[in-house]
């Protein structure tokens, strides 16, 4: 453990870990059972169009969430294209800036106008008062978007929806395996979107899915994720490429057997992290409501600069030295982003929560990757750096020329 500020790495230290400590690294589950059904689809030869492990996992992932209908696809952006074409949206789009930036590009791509939307600062959440105030007679659809694995405000967002004519859908690429009053995510609005990236705690190396309960969007759907075919040479319909392959799939299914362990090692982090952090000025931990389900993948903080003395990057710089590669998600924001900056230079002056928050989350590593040695240490090494925060500013300005050396 760190004694003096000497002992910092970013001060000439040693690296407090060997390994670099990453947010989420792949879980992997059984690696035999994967590869028992990758042998199997050798086997058969069958490797995409919708085969037997595709299925299966729409079928699975269809009775974990208790949702009529989950449509796979390829990777997340495209369930999210697709979504929204199959919503025959135009015009505007209500979404937060606080979001990766697929959320706004699969509007954009499609020539339909993202309208950056302010954030509940205690929550990160789309603002429900504030979606109010951006309808125009161009909006129609709110897209919410479940940051975090904590969910949306869906009921206001879903009376401001059916009161305006609206359409309602929902970005859950963040919340599989989480709930909202006690529901599982997936059936909320038109349709939610999930996202099975690598970097998920549940993963298909690349993939996503389309969870909805209505049965004409969930033909529609797969009629567009396959180009409009519905039959072997029959288009009745535009679509495009967005099936998911069956190799990835023989992923999900192997993730989805092992989707339990993920959740308790995900917890296990989750609550020392908040034990030994809650309590400490300057940080404010985000906590997951205990009531609710949650797959307990993102941990947030927030770094307060008015108690902290160090700022978010500083302690991400210091941390950074030590190997541990803490994010600063979803910094700048979107609107602060290209084409967004460009089409709506001002847009940050209506986004007064967004940019402050934008300054001080930082998320930290968890997975099965990251074990309680790892989290008890971190937690020390962002405490020490904090209570010596006075001392590691004094120091600062000498080392700024150095940090980008830093690996």
């Amino acid at each position: 453990m760190k004694k003096h500020i000497e002992d910092l790495a970013i001060f000439g230290g040693e690296p407090m870990f060997e390994e670099h400590l990453h947010v989420n690294l792949p879980n992997i589950g059984d690696r035999q059972s994967f590869l028992r059904r990758v042998n199997d689809l050798f086997d058969r030869r069958w490797f995409t169009n919708r085969g037997r492990y595709v299925q299966e996992l729409e079928q699975r992932i269809a009775e974990y969430t208790g949702q009529k209908h989950c449509i796979l696809t390829c990777n997340g952006t495209s369930a999210l294209e697709i979504t929204i074409r199959a919503l025959e949206l135009t015009g505007e789009v209500i979404i937060p800036s606080f979001t990766f930036i697929a959320t706004a590009h699969a509007l954009q791509w499609q020539g339909i106008t993202p309208v950056f939307c302010d954030i509940d600062p205690l929550t990160h959440q789309l603002d429900p008062t504030q979606v109010e105030t951006l309808i125009t007679s161009r909006t129609t659809a709110i897209c919410g978007v479940h940051l975090w694995g904590r969910t949306c405000d869906v009921e206001a967002l879903s009376e401001i929806a059916e009161r305006r004519g609206l359409k309602l859908y929902f970005d859950a690429s963040h919340a599989f395996g989480c709930s909202h009053n006690r529901r599982p995510i997936g059936g909320f609005g038109e349709a939610e979107v999930l996202s099975f990236h690598a970097t998920k705690f549940f993963q298909t190396f690349e993939g996503g899915a389309i969870l909805t309960n209505n049965n004409a969007l969930n033909e529609k759907v797969r009629l567009m994720k396959n180009f409009g075919f519905a039959g072997e040479d029959d288009v009745i319909y535009i679509g495009t490429n967005g099936k998911m392959n069956e190799v990835s799939a023989a992923m999900g299914l192997t993730s989805l057997e092992s989707i339990d362990h993920f959740i308790e090692v995900n917890r296990r982090n989750y609550e020392c992290y908040r034990d030994s952090l809650a309590d400490m000025p300057g940080i404010q931990f985000l906590p997951c409501d205990e009531s609710e389900q949650n797959n307990y993948q993102y941990i947030i903080i927030e770094i307060d600069e008015s108690q902290a003395v160090l700022t978010r990057d500083q302690l991400k710089t210091i941390l950074k030295a030590e190997h541990v590669l803490a994010r600063s998600y979803f910094n700048p924001g979107c609107h602060r982003m290209e084409p967004y900056l460009t089409l709506c230079p001002q847009a940050g002056l209506k986004l007064p929560e967004t940019e402050r928050v934008c300054r001080r989350v930082m998320v930290l590593p968890n997975g099965t990757s990251i074990t309680p040695s790892h989290t008890h240490r971190l937690c020390e090494l962002i405490r020490f750096s904090l209570k010596n925060a006075d001392a590691i500013a004094e120091r600062w300005p000498s080392r700024v020329p150095m940090l980008a050396h830093v690996s």
